[in-house]
């Protein structure tokens, strides 16, 4: 067991629980996301072997405020959702703030499941670490991404920016949106 897993706060909802990433994960993750048309959605590139998911696992998925997001129903994690503190950031914002993001494997695209977590999300980050405002970007040619965002309480910003940390996209810009505390009655 990794320790975070001991420190990190499990999020329940309806359908779905996010918890830490276990090693254990690994050969499902790799399942997922090493389908094509699931990373270059958010920026990086398809998983390549069981070994390199897992060394994700414990290395990018293993800090704080980075869920699995398990399916209740099948006790499988089926994607991912967190949110990224100012200092890691694809965005210039400030300390009080801090950026989302998400992905969901193909199966399980289209049944609200991430909206379901992003809200989740969305909940903790305002009620539970006191972030101010809440960013997040997708690719235009990614529409949906944007959809889950709306559906949270997000508003676009009507700006598109670069992103040169992303593996995948760097020369692509961005769709950014966002969602102040005051939007909401959370």
């Amino acid at each position: 067991m990794m320790a975070q897993e001991m420190t990190m706060q499990i999020l329940e909802t309806e359908r779905l629980i996010l918890r830490p990433w276990r090693e254990s994960d690994a050969d499902t993750l790799f399942k997922y996301a090493s389908d094509p048309d699931v990373g270059p959605r958010a920026g990086w590139p398809p998983h390549k072997s069981v070994e390199e998911s897992l060394e994700l696992i414990k290395t990018v998925f293993s800090c704080e405020g980075m869920w699995a997001v398990e399916l209740k129903e099948t006790s499988e994690a089926i994607g991912c959702v967190g949110y990224l503190p100012s200092s890691a950031s694809n965005l210039d914002i400030a300390d009080d703030q801090c950026e989302v993001g998400y992905w969901i494997a193909r199966p399980y695209w289209n049944k609200g499941i991430c909206t379901e977590a992003m809200q989740a999300v969305v909940d903790y980050c305002f009620n539970v670490k006191g972030f101010t405002v809440l960013w997040g970007d997708y690719f235009p040619e990614n529409p949906a991404s944007g959809r889950v965002m709306e559906k949270c309480g997000f508003i676009d910003t009507g700006k598109e920016v670069l992103c040169p940390t992303l593996e995948i996209g760097a020369d692509k810009p961005v769709r950014v949106m966002n969602f102040t505390r005051r939007q909401g009655v959370r």
